[in-house]
């Protein structure tokens, strides 16, 4: 079975081989020769809709996640506009510099915030399937860690759930770790579930399924 997952950045990739069905092609926007849609939604769930139903169009099953940094003392900012922050092309050190700027005079006890995914999921006949994970945490005053990408090096985990990672940024956790506590992680193993209830057939592993088909 081929998925497309309704990406071209390679480090969501990474993540996503080690979450979805091992056994599955994943495709990228890329390689269907698509184009991503306009991210015009204004929460997460309507963004991940948009890009699933865009690669939804190909013929394969879409997957698609949107993604971000809710911090407390931005009032929610970045949030869906997270990866262009800092403008329609900044990169990630772009981004980061910026949130660090915004939080320059803000005291550790209030320095909290999120990572939030909603993942969705499309099948070529039309029906649409949703999830959400979130891992929580606080903004350190300087990047630290050299994993992961955008905003990993300035969470640092603050997670009842997770607490044997608490401490240290997303970026100083492995991919493996990180695949365990992530938002993105949480928000696809929750997506397993919406499908097993949905009536889908699949066989859990450790890092994800095996099969997915109805």
């Amino acid at each position: 079975m081929k998925i497309v997952v309704a990406t071209n950045n390679q480090g969501k990739l990474t993540e996503l081989r080690a979450l979805l069905p091992s056994n599955q092609t994943l495709l990228t926007l890329g390689d269907v020769d698509l184009g991503s849609p306009d991210e015009t939604g204004d929460t997460f769930e309507a963004n991940a809709l948009i890009k699933a139903r865009a690669a939804a169009t190909t013929g394969f099953t879409a997957i698609a996640d949107d993604s971000g940094l809710v911090v407390d003392a931005l009032s929610g900012q970045p949030g869906v506009w997270s990866s262009r922050y800092a403008g329609g092309n900044a990169t990630d050190a772009d981004n980061n510099q910026k949130l660090l700027e915004a939080l320059a005079e803000i005291p550790d006890e209030e320095r909290t915030a999120r990572f939030t995914s909603v993942v969705a999921l499309v099948t070529p006949d039309g029906r649409e399937f949703t999830a959400t994970g979130s891992v929580e945490g606080r903004i350190g005053h300087v990047e630290r860690g050299s994993g992961g990408f955008g905003y990993d090096p300035l969470l640092i985990v603050e997670d009842e759930n997770a607490v044997e990672y608490c401490g240290r940024t997303m970026a100083e956790l492995t991919l493996d770790e990180k695949n365990r506590v992530s938002h993105r992680a949480r928000a696809y193993r929750a997506l397993m579930d919406v499908l097993h209830d949905a009536g889908f057939k699949f066989d859990m592993t450790e890092n994800g399924t095996e099969t997915i088909e109805r």
